[in-house]
């Protein structure tokens, strides 16, 4: 676990936000995407961005400009409102301090709720994917109403790839454990999470094991 005094920044001793020197020697490095790098945040907006600019000019060539309102406002709710709550609350990128998000997904999202070490409830799952669907799925009705086939197509490709590449380089290094899309190795969970006396207190409390090698259990 982690040993450094909190800083302001790190008022939850994370080690995902405390000076990157003390990285050394940890089995963790270069395997989890535990610290901030901006190459990771633009390939999660490039990958994105395959599937939301076709779904974009799509909607304006078949007519439906002004629903991308809709959409715009919607993802704003559900970027700094909604998922920041049920998902990004969660994850430790949330425990800096300060009242903006900085991570390699939601960069930029005013921090409205207090940070939660704790997993992700069944009722907070179930949330993320029916507002996930929604983000995604909303450009789609209008695409093929307005007979945009192509870019439909384009589109929805777009998405598969966005899911694919994040599954293949992201989910499996994510440091927020309890999403539905994390696929990291429970042995690197375990270890991050015993490095962190504030997330061990708040999983097993939950009821989550957390293995201890040493011991053989939690």
């Amino acid at each position: 676990m982690t040993t450094a005094k909190p800083q302001p920044n790190n008022p939850y001793d994370i080690c995902t936000w405390q000076p990157e020197e003390l990285c050394e020697g940890c089995p963790l490095r270069g395997r989890l995407k535990c610290r901030f790098r901006s190459g990771d945040l633009l390939h999660f907006m490039g990958m994105f961005a395959g599937f939301a600019i076709p779904a974009v000019i799509g909607m304006a060539r078949g007519g439906f400009g002004w629903w991308l309102l809709g959409w715009f406002a919607f993802a704003m709710f559900f970027f700094n409102v909604w998922e920041s709550r049920i998902l990004c609350s969660h994850c430790p990128y949330y425990a800096e301090g300060g009242r903006v998000l900085h991570c390699i997904a939601n960069y930029g999202a005013l921090k409205l709720w207090k940070y939660h070490p704790e997993p992700m409830s069944r009722a907070e799952k179930v949330q993320f994917w029916i507002g996930l669907a929604i983000l995604s799925g909303f450009p789609f009705p209008f695409l093929l109403l307005g007979r945009q086939w192509a870019l439909a197509f384009v589109a929805f490709w777009g998405l598969i790839l966005f899911f694919w590449t994040l599954n293949r380089y992201t989910c499996t290094r994510c440091v927020n454990f309890s999403c539905p899309l994390n696929r990291t190795p429970k042995a690197f969970r375990d270890e991050y999470v015993r490095r962190n006396l504030t997330i061990r207190k708040a999983w097993e409390a939950s009821g989550q094991r957390v293995e201890d090698p040493a011991k053989g259990e939690a």
